[in-house]
């Protein structure tokens, strides 16, 4: 059968948008595997959400003919978060399609080549998100020459990312907008970017974050645990302090003391335990050498996802490459959840179609959308330690 744009409209909705879901909802990372992905509380464009704290104040004791305590109701504040728009883009040239439109395989193997990149880079992208504040932040740069940074971090920026530079304020560095990352040297923590901006001025403290997601990202892990924000979902921190987790800087060398601690903080905190910690790799190496010098064989599990790791009192931990250096999270997953319009889709046209042509150039793209926040509905049920000390 010869390939026509009709046949690969089809193949793009019906076979490749479930696998496409498929990868991007069960096979992302143990922390999204765990959370609720739900499609309540979603009201047009925002997130809508009660929350219940504390504890309902109608209990208590008395005498045998006294009064009875009065009837109390739950503690609710409501939660308000704009769902943010991702999306992931896949771009075929009309020569490719013509070269096999009489070879129906070669056009599948096209196919397959665009479907393995849109999700290998959605997976990067959206894991990333999830440890992130909503600024599409990859790196701090430590210092610019013309064509270069030397950065903090590499283990979120990869060639062929498309980043601006903002200054620590946020405000865009226009002369450094809508660059594409050339290369990457890990061991010297260089980043090359296409282009040449030799006069740009880059205060000390800017960053990288990706084009165009500064403010539109979902809020992340970075932003729960912001100790400097005031607010949180549009409520006051001050005003409710059961939006505030329980969190340690500079903790240097991790023990088992230290853990149990923030364990314990947690349960004294809301009654419920942390079922889940997330930690970087040096963090991880950090604690395979601390049960191993206390002859302590740790456990291994496997967690929803099909994912293996070890455990500590039966608390999995995973080490994800986007979790900060010398951070280690203590989270309850039942308190998060991905709240969304809809599952994955692709863009279509009046027509139906979601392979289009771009206007002007001899290629066709298709767009994959989906519109989503992540909400914690229990802050203060969640705990981290900063500042450990790497191996």
């Amino acid at each position: 059968m010869a390939v026509t744009l009709t046949n690969a409209d089809k193949a793009l909705k019906s076979y490749y948008l479930d696998a496409i879901s498929e990868q991007l909802n069960d096979n992302l990372s143990p922390f999204f595997s765990a959370i609720e992905k739900t499609t309540n509380n979603v009201y047009g464009k925002e997130v809508r959400k009660l929350s219940i704290f504390g504890i309902n104040g109608g209990i208590g004791a008395g005498t045998e003919d006294g009064d009875l305590p009065e009837a109390k109701g739950n503690n609710y504040a409501e939660i308000v978060s704009t769902l943010k728009n991702l999306y992931g883009v896949i771009e075929i040239s009309d020569k490719a399609i013509r070269a096999s439109e009489n070879n129906s395989g070669a056009f599948v193997n096209l196919l397959n080549a665009e479907m393995d990149g849109l999700i290998k880079s959605s997976k990067i992208n959206f894991s990333r998100m999830l440890f992130g504040n909503g600024d599409g932040y990859v790196a701090t740069i430590n210092s610019f020459d013309g064509d270069y940074f030397i950065i903090d971090d590499t283990s979120s920026v990869l060639e062929g990312m498309v980043i601006d530079v903002r200054q620590p304020n946020g405000k865009l560095i226009s002369e450094l907008s809508n660059r594409t990352i050339s290369m990457v040297d890990r061991k010297e923590l260089v980043v090359y970017i296409s282009g040449d901006a030799v006069g740009a001025e880059v205060p000390e403290g800017s960053y990288l974050c990706i084009h165009g997601a500064y403010g539109n990202e979902i809020t992340g892990l970075k932003e729960i645990f912001n100790t400097s924000s005031e607010y949180l979902y549009g409520l006051s921190k001050f005003e409710h302090s059961w939006l505030i987790p329980h969190t340690e800087e500079e903790v240097g060398e991790i023990s088992v003391d230290k853990i149990q601690f923030v364990l314990d903080k947690v349960e004294e905190a809301t009654g419920d335990q942390t079922n889940l910690i997330v930690c970087s790799w040096g963090v991880r190496r950090a604690l395979q050498k601390l049960f191993a010098s206390n002859r302590v064989v740790l456990d291994t599990m496997e967690v929803q996802g099909g994912y293996k790791t070890i455990s500590y009192n039966g608390i999995p931990i995973v080490a994800d490459r986007f979790c900060p250096k010398g951070a280690m999270y203590f989270l309850n997953t039942n308190d998060f959840a991905l709240h969304q319009l809809c599952d994955w889709q692709w863009l279509a046209d009046d027509d139906g179609k979601v392979l289009k042509q771009v206007p002007g150039k001899p290629v066709y793209t298709a767009t994959l959308v989906k519109y989503a926040e992540l909400i914690c509905n229990r802050p203060c049920g969640q705990a981290a330690l900063f500042g450990i000390t790497e191996l």
